[in-house]
C-alpha cells in the first residue's frame, strides 16, 4: 500500500463503553492508521486526546501487547504505581496479561497526541482495573459485562 494519507481516514470519536463510563472519553479522537494501510496482524492507531480528558479507562489486556509513543504534549501515565509524566518521545509498554491497568490524563491546557501498536487477536478480553467492567472481543465485536459476566445495566 505505501504511504497512508491522514487526510482521508476518518476518525472514530468517543468510545464503546456503556454510557455510564463514556463520558471521560467522550472528546478522545483514533485514526486507524494501520487498518487505513490494510495491516491485519496489528493495531496501529493515532490517538488524540484533548485537554482535560483521558485516553481510556484504565485497562490491561489478557492477550495482546501494546506499545506507545507520545507525539505531541504532556499527559500522566496512570498505572498501579502510581503516576508518571509523558512527552514527546516517551514511550510505554504493555505486555499480554500483565494486570496493571494503565490509561494516559491529559491534564494540560492543550491537547496531546500519541501512536500506539498492539496485537490483533481473534480473541481479547480486557479488564479494567478501577471499576467493576470487562469485556469479550471475539472478532470485533466486544460484549461489556461486569467481571462476574453479568450484564451492565444502563441507566434509562
Amino acid at each position: 500500500m505505501g504511504k497512508v494519507d491522514l487526510g482521508e481516514i476518518e476518525a472514530r470519536t468517543g468510545s464503546r463503553y456503556p454510557a455510564r463510563y463514556a463520558a471521560a472519553v467522550a472528546e478522545r479522537s483514533v485514526l486507524g492508521v494501520g487498518a487505513a494501510g490494510g495491516i491485519t496482524q496489528f493495531g496501529a492507531n493515532i490517538v488524540t486526546v484533548p485537554a482535560g480528558t483521558q485516553s481510556s479507562l484504565r485497562h490491561w489486556h489478557m492477550r495482546q501487547d501494546e506499545f506507545l509513543i507520545v507525539l505531541t504534549g504532556q499527559m500522566v501515565l496512570i498505572m498501579d504505581d502510581g503516576e508518571t509524566p509523558m512527552g514527546p518521545g516517551d514511550c510505554a509498554a504493555f505486555p499480554a496479561g500483565v494486570e496493571d491497568g494503565h490509561c494516559l490524563i491529559n491534564r494540560s491546557d492543550s491537547e496531546a497526541t500519541f501512536f500506539v501498536v498492539g496485537t490483533n487477536t481473534a480473541t481479547e478480553t480486557v479488564q479494567y482495573s478501577d471499576i467493576d467492567m470487562m469485556v469479550a472481543d471475539v472478532d470485533g465485536k466486544g460484549r461489556f459485562t461486569r467481571k462476574d459476566g453479568s450484564p451492565i445495566e444502563d441507566p434509562a
